[in-house]
């Protein structure tokens, strides 16, 4: 059982060796054209059209993908569905770059007269640059590798992974390129996790006013789990209140009360006895990106946590919850 177990780990340490070196070698092969693709696409006025057919087009399709979420607009074509209408979507100024393992794939053979007609430009990903197919595009990114990670050599393996890492490539020259930012990138993801956290702050998300559950230094434990219960926020802030200021003195969470009650059965203690002095606090203005990175920190990770103003006013108070339910 362990020398078999032990085969199958070489196996994959085969396809991992192998896609490897390919990519080590395609890095080298593209270093005289890749920089002419990123100026034929910058000086175009139109979208990145990718296509491909079978592996080659899945591999397309999330080239395209990135392109359009990183600013650069593009769409994906299935290539066979182009000979039968779907050309139409190629217009003046376009640049399609066409994704093939052997650079004779006949779909794209037959969509090079109309691309021309068009005046699209052309950019082919091929592992096989000798071919007349090749020969005919305005530039070619050479995705050549010398074997398929693939044991029988058929399946396309280090062949698509190197087609995948060239276009990561382009859209990440295009991104600095076109200095594409972070609220850009949350822009054309609005609905989901990153977006939102890209786009959110603080303050959109926190608990406050009338939902905000505070106590007094003085509140008595008891007092202290009534109003954690009756808020069920996982916490209570602990302030000090002086007509309209709202001071945070500290913060005591339902695990402090877990952790205090272990060593002590008293529901009389003070909260100032229990609270957490000067706890982590968050600005409302902050991103919840940034609000991520605070609570999930290794060394001192929090489920809740308050939002302050720079008076260090009481102003909410976000879970983690939150965050990832918004």
């Amino acid at each position: 059982m362990q020398s078999q177990t032990n085969s199958h780990l070489h196996s994959a340490n085969e396809v991992f060796d192998l896609e490897i070196d390919a990519l080590r070698k395609a890095k080298q092969q593209i270093f005289t054209t890749f920089e002419k693709a990123i100026e034929l696409i910058l000086s175009s006025k139109g979208k990145i059209v990718v296509t491909g057919v079978g592996k080659s087009g899945i591999i397309a399709h999330k080239i395209s993908a990135t392109f359009a979420s990183t600013g650069t607009p593009s769409v994906f074509l299935n290539a066979s569905e182009a000979l039968h209408g779907d050309l139409g979507m190629v217009s003046k100024g376009d640049i399609v770059i066409m994704l093939s393992k052997s650079g004779t794939t006949i779909e794209l053979v037959k969509m090079l007269p109309t691309l021309s007609k068009v005046g699209a430009k052309t950019i082919g990903i091929f592992s096989n640059i000798e071919t007349r197919l090749a020969q005919n595009l305005d530039l070619l990114l050479d995705a050549t590798v010398e074997r398929e990670a693939c044991p029988l050599n058929l399946a396309p393996m280090s062949s698509t992974t190197v087609s995948l890492v060239i276009g990561d490539a382009l859209a990440a020259a295009l991104i600095k390129a076109r200095n594409f930012k972070e609220t850009d990138f949350a822009v054309f993801h609005p609905a989901g996790q990153l977006g939102r956290n890209l786009l959110l702050t603080a303050a959109d998300v926190m608990h406050s006013k009338e939902n905000l559950p505070i106590v007094s230094a003085q509140h008595s434990l008891k007092e202290v789990v009534i109003v954690m219960t009756k808020y069920n926020l996982g916490a209570v802030c602990v302030c000090s209140t002086d007509k309209d200021t709202t001071k945070l003195e500290g913060i005591i969470t339902d695990g402090d009360v877990r952790r205090f009650l272990a060593h002590s059965d008293t529901l009389t203690a003070k909260a100032e006895e229990i609270m957490t002095k000067n706890p982590i606090s968050l600005n409302p203005q902050m991103r919840l990106s940034e609000v991520l990175s605070i609570m999930e920190n290794k060394q001192r990770q929090i489920y809740v946590a308050p939002v302050v103003d720079e008076e260090n006013n009481c102003l909410g108070i976000i879970r983690m919850h939150d965050i990832l339910s918004y």
